[in-house]
């Protein structure tokens, strides 16, 4: 049996909650002999009350050698005042950059269990599954100059820099056009060439890689704000949606809430595939953040963080059967009325996070027998 080797990040706020229960699932795993060895870490911050720092350089080396990195959540105010560079997000940033983690897949699929959870009409949003690929080590989040400059009589100037080189958008719209081919075979680019120089380009190469490799993949280009008023709109006439760190931001956390809940969506976030084992580094978290506000209550849904380890059965561990178990082990409890109080509806029982996670343990030993 190959290593299969998780290190475990929960973070901050409910990412410690929802990580257990997602600790629970990879013990059920190994009970059956998939052979996970787990270690863990700090970070954000938690990672700073113990180090100074949002990631240490120790549990930095940990993410390198691991075969895959669960991440939890990361923030709040507690660690509002610290320095900029020690900020619980600049360890998530970090091990992104450090890891090489360019692309960042985001499906927002609706259960049919919870189509009526949307704020939008049941036709609009059942049956949605969408995936986003957001370019995730580039642009302005890590451009430089990035500053803030003092520019005397009271006034000051924040500086953050777009930056895209043509590597990093074929690589990216690669990884949108291999996903493609998987599922309806249809790409939606998303830039502002309108008014980026950043966006020309970006429109220019994801163009000539679709004309050079992919003429059986379907591509269409969007401006950056006109796709975010289409997911509302819409949203069923996406299949891949690619676009930039930034945009991708936005535009995963619009798709997100078409669901009903941040707490429903898992991500992935990818590196390049090893030339010679194939392997990529790779960390997976849930879309929504640590909310500080329910932590420690017991009551988060910790649906989105076990479908992250499902992602990672998927595509670090090629544990297709597994991942579509674990889905859907997911799809089944909620299908019997099971809801966390984020997804709560009227003849719904509703349950804490222990109990959600037992609930998906209940219907996974169903499901395995």
């Amino acid at each position: 049996m190959p290593a299969r080797n998780i290190l475990l990040l929960p973070g901050d706020g409910i990412g410690i909650e929802i990580m257990a229960e997602a600790e629970r699932v990879i013990a059920w795993l190994n009970a059956r002999g998939a052979g996970f060895t787990v270690d863990r870490g700090l970070v954000g911050g938690s990672a700073y009350d113990a180090h100074g720092v949002a990631i240490s350089e120790a549990d930095m080396a940990k993410a390198h050698a691991a075969d895959a990195v669960l991440f939890g959540a990361v923030g709040g105010p507690r660690w509002d005042k610290v320095p900029y560079d020690a900020r619980p997000e600049a360890g998530l940033l970090r091990l992104r950059k450090d890891l090489g983690l360019f692309a960042n897949l985001r499906p927002a699929i609706c259960y049919p269990a919870l189509a009526s959870a949307s704020s939008l009409r049941r036709e609009v949003i059942e049956g949605l599954d969408i995936l986003i690929v957001r370019e995730l080590t580039g642009g302005v989040y890590f451009g430089q100059p990035k500053e803030i400059i003092d520019l005397g009589n009271g006034q000051k100037r924040g500086i953050d820099t777009q930056v895209y080189d043509t590597f990093e958008i074929e690589r990216i719209a690669r990884a949108a056009f291999d996903l493609a081919r998987t599922r309806q075979k249809k790409v939606t680019s998303m830039e502002k060439r309108n008014v980026m120089k950043s966006g020309v380009l970006w429109n220019e190469v994801v163009t000539a890689i679709h004309k050079a490799e992919y003429p059986d993949v379907q591509l269409e280009h969007m401006l950056a704000d006109a796709g975010g008023m289409q997911l509302v709109r819409w949203p069923k006439q996406f299949d891949v949606i690619v676009t930039d760190n930034l945009f991708g931001d936005m535009l995963s956390d619009v798709a997100a809430m078409l669901t009903g809940s941040l707490g429903m969506l898992p991500s992935a976030s990818l590196g390049a595939a090893d030339p010679v084992t194939g392997r990529r580094k790779a960390l997976y978290e849930p879309v929504h953040g640590s909310a500080p506000d329910i932590a420690g209550k017991g009551i988060a849904n910790p649906i989105a963080m076990i479908a992250s380890l499902g992602m990672a059965l998927r595509y670090s561990f090629d544990m297709i059967a597994e991942a579509e178990l674990i889905d859907r082990a997911i799809a089944a409890t909620l299908d019997s009325g099971v809801r966390t109080a984020d997804i709560f509806s009227d003849g719904s029982t509703r349950v804490g996070t222990k109990e959600m996670g037992s609930a998906i343990l209940a219907v996974l030993d169903t499901l395995a027998a």
